[in-house]
């Protein structure tokens, strides 16, 4: 046994350590947090430029992988999950996007009253500090900094003429009042490090004799009696422990963890949970169901120009900008290097957007193999709103064995059309004059790459996901079945017991998945407390006035 706490967090990732921060900055609070995995000290995680690295590291990441995927050939797809103090913050690419307005007012159709985007924009206003963004859409006090890169490369300022030439609009503030359009990307950088929701929120906490974090903790169980959660079960280096709860155990352990672990506590779908042997608290068939991601491709093209990154993939130059970052936190280090981005409609009738694009000057995998044919620049495309749904389930009631994860790509004939669709417009805007003095050959998929057969098989080898797995633990009405917690977070059917991270998304956001985690947090945090939420806004986002016609 060791001391009572008032709340106990399972998970310091993007929403964790939000809420760490949070809860425990009234004085009366003794919170806990229990995470799995190590520090984040080190140049791996806090280099903006060494993104690749954490997440293909086994210290710092859990080393999921789904299952293998029916409509992807059996291909098994890696689901990178942050095993360490920032959780995904702490390995993810450092982009920084809201999501679109219409993700919210869809969150509150679909049952998450008071989830809006008039309610959620006052939050993404509390937790940032953006000095570049749209005045009154963003927030200046925050703790999360939020940066732009200097687009030290000319690729960068071609790909937003590109897409304006193609017809498409440009946006000053993507996560302003207007997402659509071509324009900078943002990044959770601050001084020339990763600014994860560790540095951000966690680490200050942590000076707090209130707070105290546990590495190394494996949580095997929330520990429920009648029908409340009391505590949690949790085994350090191999010792099993417990610790208690006077208020309120909260689950952040991610998309997969969180309803690994509630699974695990007895509560889920009951026919699952007799299978493996556990018995059952909450028959809740939502848990676990529901899960979603984003699929991407990458788009390569040759620079006829030696300006791409490729110049400094050797050892030499890795050394001096390692050398520079380390000393100064300066040079191309400092960047992830994704700084020019888009969000566009795939066609007419489509309200808001549905591609997101990243753009590389580089033509690289995001395991850090460069192309082989040396300089050129790529795109990372994919659509947004897929109808593929899959599951998280349990493979045994021992809590060290992994969990199954099934996300039941390309299941529908939507997603083969949507992602044709995103090839085509792709090599469109790559065929723009402001490409003109840099475009060489495409290097993937290739030219002789053109009937939708063609296209088919080669998104079908080459499709990755972009790792924003979420919606297990489904956020909705407390009468709705399939709902996991009700719209302050609880777990429906057990007291004294929350989940807040990104499986409660009812539907995945546009874009990567870090900042609305981090909003669910913050937003999270005010419910827990028991304070009225912060007052809604009564701004209105920018929808293209022709949408109904145009598709661009």
């Amino acid at each position: 046994m060791i001391d009572e706490f008032d709340f106990i967090i399972v998970g310091a990732g993007s929403a964790g350590c939000a809420m760490a921060s949070r809860l425990s900055a009234d004085p009366k609070n003794k919170v806990l947090v229990l995470e799995f995995g190590g520090t984040d000290v080190g140049p791996f995680i806090q280099m903006p430029a060494a993104l690749s690295y954490p997440m293909n590291m086994q210290l710092y990441d859990w080393g999921y992988e789904s299952e293998p995927e029916p409509h992807l050939g059996g291909r098994r797809l890696a689901t990178p999950r942050g095993k360490v103090v920032g959780g995904s913050s702490s390995i993810n690419g450092m982009v920084y996007v809201r999501g679109h307005a219409c993700d919210f007012d869809t969150w509150e159709d679909m049952g998450a009253k008071g989830w809006g985007f008039r309610h959620v924009l006052p939050y993404y206003k509390r937790m940032e500090t953006n000095p570049d963004g749209q005045v009154g859409w963003r927030g200046t006090e925050g703790p999360l900094h939020v940066q732009r890169g200097t687009k030290w490369n000319p690729l960068f300022d071609a790909f937003k003429q590109a897409g304006s030439q193609a017809g498409y609009g440009v946006t000053a503030d993507y996560n302003g009042e207007r997402q659509e359009g071509f324009g900078d990307m943002e990044m959770t950088v601050h001084k020339g490090r990763r600014w994860s929701a560790a540095n951000a929120y966690l680490k200050p906490a942590l000076k707090r004799g209130n707070l105290e974090l546990i590495k190394g903790a494996l949580v095997h169980r929330v520990l429920i009696e009648n029908n409340r959660a009391i505590g949690v079960e949790f085994e350090v280096g191999g010792e099993l422990r417990e610790a208690r709860v006077s208020r309120e155990v909260i689950l952040a352990a991610s998309s997969i963890n969180s309803p690994k672990i509630l699974m695990q506590s007895g509560i889920g779908p009951a026919e699952h949970l007799k299978e493996v042997g556990i018995d059952v608290v909450a028959d809740r068939p939502g848990v676990g169901a529901n899960l979603q991601d984003h699929l991407e491709l990458y788009l390569q093209q040759a620079c006829t120009q030696p300006i791409t990154l490729f110049k400094h993939w050797n050892l030499v130059s890795k050394a001096l900008i390692g050398a520079q970052w380390l000393f100064f936190k300066q040079g191309l280090g400092a960047s992830n290097q994704f700084e020019s981005c888009a969000f566009i409609r795939s066609k007419a009738g489509v309200k808001y957007p549905d591609i997101q694009y990243h753009f590389l000057p580089f033509a690289v995998r995001y395991d850090g193999q460069a192309a082989a044919e040396g300089h050129g620049f790529q795109a990372h495309v994919g659509p947004m709103r897929s109808k593929s749904r899959g599951h998280i389930k349990l493979t045994s009631k021992d809590p060290r064995q992994k969990p199954s994860i099934l996300f039941n790509y390309m299941s529908h004939e939507e997603d083969w059309e949507d992602f044709r669709t995103c090839i085509r417009l792709t090599r469109e805007i790559f065929g723009q004059e402001a490409f003109s003095e840099y475009r060489g050959k495409e290097i993937q998929p290739g030219d002789q790459v053109q009937s939708d057969d063609e296209l088919n098989d080669f998104i079908r080898e080459h499709v990755e996901s972009a790792y924003h797995p979420c919606g297990t633990c489904r956020m909705g009405d407390a009468a709705d079945p399939m709902a996991v917690v009700d719209p302050e977070c609880k777990v429906i059917g057990v007291d004294g017991l929350r989940v807040a991270d990104s499986s409660i998304f009812p539907q995945i956001t546009n874009g990567n998945l870090n900042a609305p985690s981090i909003m669910v947090g913050e937003k999270a945090s005010d419910h827990i407390l028991g304070r009225d939420p912060l007052p809604a806004s009564n701004l209105d986002p920018w929808i293209h006035p022709d949408w109904e016609n145009s598709q661009r």
